[in-house]
């Protein structure tokens, strides 16, 4: 096959890096290609994913802007979106779309139907639930409600938890769900683990920090966490230096600094429980693999957890909170633990050695590798590109 894959323009992609989204583009595009498929990428310069050829319209990654006011960051992706578009409609050849920018992506190619191949866009979000409306968050589902007459266009979502509140007039274009997966020889395996835990992610309530510091704390064992703290705050020494004389950096429009500063700060102690900053490379490898548990206490739905995985592959045994995509990706008492209270929690953290961390990588083997979901992607594509052919014949 052909295959057109647009990724989003905010961050590149390359073999072993960092991101959620990026990293599932990554491996997936990479092993449709040693597989022999003709598949090109649409991405951002600094991309060396292996393809059929990579294509950018930004030079560089977007990251900076993409918390910008929306008259200020939607003509970047939108630019992205009408570059990827073009080229593929000139070329003409392609058997299929495989489209990853959320919300704006299917917006733009809903009626393109019969100048694009068919679309396959992989829902990477999870979809607004009363709570979070209640919340004054904007409920997303009217998009997707809009998109019914939408031929030509279908869908995959990434864990049934996920689309457990998808809305109705998209249920029968939401063909599979196919979780994400990783390149396992990404990731170094340790069975001998070190004494702390780890939380690798964006810093904010919904990841649940303070939850796992709190705990952490009280139980005097180390705790180290990684991430961004709002996208702009990106390293121990920005956030020391925010927290002493706050600047811009931590005032402007970032709740993600307030929730460190009051939630999370109290707890820190030197050599005890520490924040690193954003980590990458062999850096993130080595503390995946070392750190005796990974801890997710998450406050929200969410909809997958690429985290999860990036532990269980190096042998770190999980404990989480009984939400969202979480069932679907622990096994209780096998690669780790769901807790239901903070009481739990906490005891399951006590109990973490009953793990056997070779089960722990065997789990993800089994569910979660770069092949499984490549081989799911390649049956999904022929099947959208068949149910295609017989809509057009209609």
């Amino acid at each position: 096959m052909k295959i057109a894959i647009i990724a989003p323009p905010w961050l590149s992609t390359y073999p072993g890096c960092y991101y959620g989204i990026e990293n599932v583009i990554q491996n997936l595009t990479s092993e449709l290609h040693k597989r022999g498929h003709d598949v090109v990428l649409f991405g951002v310069g600094g991309s060396s994913t292996e393809a059929s050829k990579i294509y950018w319209y930004h030079k560089e990654d977007q990251y900076k802007n993409i918390h910008r006011a929306w008259y200020e960051a939607v003509p970047i992706i939108s630019s992205h979106l009408l570059y990827s578009l073009n080229i593929i409609t000139s070329h003409g050849d392609f058997d299929i779309v495989h489209d990853h920018n959320s919300f704006v992506g299917p917006a733009m190619m809903a009626f393109a139907y019969g100048n694009l191949p068919p679309v396959l866009h992989t829902l990477h979000e999870p979809f607004t639930n009363p709570k979070l409306i209640d919340a004054g968050i904007p409920d997303n589902r009217m998009l997707f409600e809009e998109l019914k007459h939408a031929r030509g266009m279908y869908f995959s979502g990434v864990s049934e938890s996920q689309l457990s509140t998808a809305p109705k007039d998209i249920d029968s274009r939401v063909l599979e769900v196919i979780p994400n997966g990783v390149e396992l020889n990404d990731y170094t395996f340790r069975a001998k683990k070190e004494d702390y835990f780890l939380s690798v992610g964006r810093i904010s309530e919904d990841k649940g920090q303070a939850i796992a510091a709190k705990l952490c704390s009280e139980l005097k064992v180390p705790f180290k966490m990684a991430g961004t703290i709002g996208g702009n705050i990106t390293t121990a020494k920005q956030a020391a230096a925010e927290l002493k004389s706050p600047t811009a950096l931590s005032t402007q429009n970032n709740p993600y600094f307030e929730y460190y500063r009051e939630k999370v700060a109290p707890f820190l102690k030197k050599d005890k429980i520490e924040y690193l900053g954003t980590i990458f490379g062999p850096k993130k490898k080595a503390l995946f693999a070392k750190a005796k548990a990974f801890l997710a206490p998450i406050t929200w739905e969410e909809p997958f957890g690429i985290s999860l995985i990036d532990a269980l592959a190096s042998g770190t045994p999980v404990i989480a909170y009984n939400r969202g995509a979480f069932p679907e990706i622990i096994e209780h008492g096998r690669n780790g633990f769901l807790a239901n209270t903070e009481k739990e929690f906490r005891e399951y953290m006590q109990r973490i050695d009953e793990i056997d961390p070779h089960e722990c990588r065997k789990s993800v083997e089994e569910k979660f590798s770069a092949a499984a979901m490549t081989d799911r992607y390649i049956a999904l594509y022929e099947r959208v590109i068949d149910l295609h052919k017989k809509q057009k014949r209609r």
